[in-house]
């Protein structure tokens, strides 16, 4: 087992960074669908489908004036 650990060490500590980053995006990801923040949304709302949150409040704005 030793051996088998110490052949391939490399690989081992390359798959954990890789896992590390990958968590830390997922963890962000959730953070901001929670806060209502949209990856997909550029904050142009002549062109959105009213989608994202940020173009609801603009839209409901606009029409509460």
């Amino acid at each position: 087992m030793l051996s088998w650990l110490s052949a391939n060490i490399g690989t081992i500590l390359v798959l954990l960074v890789l896992a590390v980053i990958v968590a830390a995006i997922v963890a962000s990801m959730v953070k901001d669908k929670r806060a209502g923040k949209s990856p997909t949304c550029g904050g142009n709302c002549g062109h959105c489908s009213m989608g994202c949150a940020a173009c609801h409040a603009a839209k409901n704005k606009a029409s509460h004036s």
